[in-house]
């Protein structure tokens, strides 16, 4: 990769690892959206992704649990069923053009996630009882859905459970993060299993920039609320992204 492009991307993704870690997400889909811009092959954004995502999801986990946000019985019912699908999901290859068009749909889903988390606020919301099967099922769902596309479901579950009040904003970050982080991992060791093959030499460098954007964010995070302007213009980049990927 020419190195011009490598230092340009690097610092996106430590922005983008900045503010995802700081609502306890990974930032796969804005690696992913970053990758694509740059015309990264799709059979290397999902590896690439997950193992982005590994790193600043664990970090967040660390910040958030160490801020005491963590909830253990609302993380478990979601993980039980999410880790065996997502190891599904990643030991699956989708065709390129497939590919690309669903992992654009889930850009331009992460795009209105985010601008609709911007503008619903910080707030915290009244806390209900999660009916357990129902958190199993979606586990499941989420997970499938992680190891095909490579983000670590944290954008599809952290909105559910905001809307239907089953955590508040902080509560929901520090369930996020290690959800995010063992779908990663499953995914990503199925994929391993499948073909093991070395990360690319450029990986190295987005590592070292996502490692140093997502402590600074999860410490911010764990401790302060995001800045939803900030979101507001990532959701923009993601819409960008999605956008391209669907109809190119």
């Amino acid at each position: 990769m020419d190195p011009s492009l490598l230092v340009l991307l690097a610092s996106g993704m430590l922005v983008a690892a900045f503010l995802y870690a700081s609502v306890g997400h990974g930032g796969a889909s804005a690696y992913i959206a970053a990758m694509a811009i740059v015309g990264i092959a799709p059979a290397e954004m999902r590896p690439t992704a997950l193992q982005l995502n590994v790193l600043v999801s664990a970090i967040a986990t660390v910040k958030f649990y160490r801020a005491g946000h963590f909830r253990w019985p609302l993380l478990w019912p979601f993980a039980v069923a999410s880790i065996p699908a997502a190891y599904l999901g990643g030991a699956i290859t989708l065709p390129g053009s497939a590919y690309k068009i669903l992992v654009g749909l889930v850009l331009l889903y992460a795009g209105w996630q985010l601008w609709w988390s911007a503008r619903a606020g910080d707030e915290l919301r009244p806390v209900r009882q999660v009916p357990m099967p129902l958190a199993i099922l979606i586990g499941g769902v989420l997970g499938v859905l992680s190891g095909l596309t490579g983000v670590g479901g944290g954008i599809f579950l952290s909105p559910l459970l905001l809307l239907l009040g089953w955590a508040g904003t902080k509560q929901t970050s520090a369930v996020a993060a290690p959800f995010i982080l063992v779908n990663s991992l499953a995914a990503l060791a199925a994929g391993f299993v499948r073909n093991p093959t070395p990360p690319p030499d450029y990986a190295w460098w987005l590592m070292a920039a996502v490692l140093l954007g997502g402590w600074a964010g999860a410490e911010y995070g764990s401790r302060r609320f995001a800045n939803p302007l900030i979101r507001r213009v990532l959701a923009v980049v993601l819409a960008i992204a999605g956008g391209k990927m669907v109809l190119v």
